[in-house]
């Protein structure tokens, strides 16, 4: 029988790595109360470090700037829509005049 794999939560991980680096418990002590291997936790704490950087980097834009956005692209595309329309609209009359229908 195959044994299912247990998933942590971001926060749990950040946990277990603080809880051994911050609060000085020995790394052994660590993995043996979460049944986490070592490696499992050095690799948790590489992925951390790496991504430190996020924590310093500048917020991302609100909710309010992203849908500023949303609707200045969802009127481009309907300029251009109108655009398409009135050019199919000038194509048919044309063809209209063409074949001498008024």
């Amino acid at each position: 029988m195959a044994k299912q794999r247990r998933r942590f939560e971001a926060t749990d991980k950040v946990k277990i790595i603080r809880e051994h680096l911050l609060g000085g418990r020995p790394l052994s002590e660590v993995c043996d109360k979460y049944s986490i291997a070592p490696t499992q936790f050095y690799q948790w704490q590489k992925t951390f470090f790496e991504n430190g950087t996020a924590a310093f980097a500048p917020k991302k834009p609100g909710r309010e700037y992203d849908l500023e956005n949303k609707v200045k692209q969802l009127n481009k595309k309907l300029a251009r829509k109108d655009e398409v329309i009135a050019e199919l609209v000038e194509h048919n009359i044309d063809l209209k005049k063409k074949h001498g229908q008024d």
